[in-house]
């Protein structure tokens, strides 16, 4: 197997050097890293093109799309999703391929550690953690049982080619919770289940420093109870706006 990192963007200049390097640490190295970029504005392209990664630029704005377009020129038969926030341990890409060597395992992400200068989130990260699977449990039970977990982005997810290319990708309608649709249409298209692996992977508690806590773990909790009952991608977006 080789594994190809996509890194969606969008003015992510403040983050992206330290996962930029993160990159450069892992052991043994992905095939390509892929950042698709929106049209940023600040330093973030100039910053892919200096670490030598290949460079989507000026894509139209979504990360669902931007997403797509990162997986069409990428290399690898196991694509990666990463945002860019977003940390992974240096043996991540043989943790890939072992995970993905399980032909009943579709899809797969990690246990997201929220951090940033004051430490870890312990509340957010706990939460984020039971949400994989109480989330499906309540509110689509037939796929919980035949194997869905609900990723979500800080998670990174991890699938082969074949699988990812099979569901049709990303859905691009899909403003918001377009990881928990990825999840479901995995397992309803048959491919395999859906896994949360036992393996940390850390990621900016920015959302929280700039919200406050009850804030943004309300806001967590009421978009995910929206989405539960069917609200569409265009109202749960409303409710999540963007910090960078």
């Amino acid at each position: 197997m080789a594994v190809s990192i996509i890194i969606p963007t969008l003015n992510e200049a403040e983050a992206l050097p330290q996962t930029l390097e993160n990159m450069q640490r892992l052991s043994p190295a992905p095939l390509d890293v892929v950042v698709a970029d929106a049209g940023s504005v600040d330093a973030t392209p100039a910053l892919a093109r200096d670490a030598g990664v290949t460079l989507l630029s000026d894509l139209p704005k979504g990360r669902a799309g931007q997403m797509n377009a990162g997986a069409a020129a990428a290399k690898g038969d196991v694509l990666c999703f990463l945002h860019a926030d977003t940390i992974v341990p240096d043996d991540f890409v043989t943790l890939a391929e072992q995970v993905l060597r399980d032909e009943r395992t579709a899809l797969a992400g990690f246990v997201s550690v929220m951090r940033g200068p004051s430490g870890v989130r312990r509340v957010t990260t706990a939460h984020n953690f039971i949400k994989t699977w109480y989330a499906p449990l309540l509110f689509r039970p037939i796929s919980f049982f035949r194997g869905c977990r609900l990723l979500f982005g800080d998670q990174v997810m991890i699938c082969r080619r074949a699988d990812f290319e099979d569901i049709g990708g990303w859905d691009p309608d899909q403003a918001i919770m377009e990881e928990a649709d990825l999840c479901l249409r995995m397992v309803r298209g048959g491919r395999g289940r859906v896994r949360q692996v036992p393996r940390k992977v850390w990621s900016s508690d920015r959302r929280v420093a700039e919200w406050g806590f009850w804030r943004a773990n309300l806001t967590y909790l009421y978009v995910g109870l929206m989405w539960g009952f069917g609200a569409s991608s265009a109202r749960l977006s409303k409710h999540y706006e963007d910090v960078r």
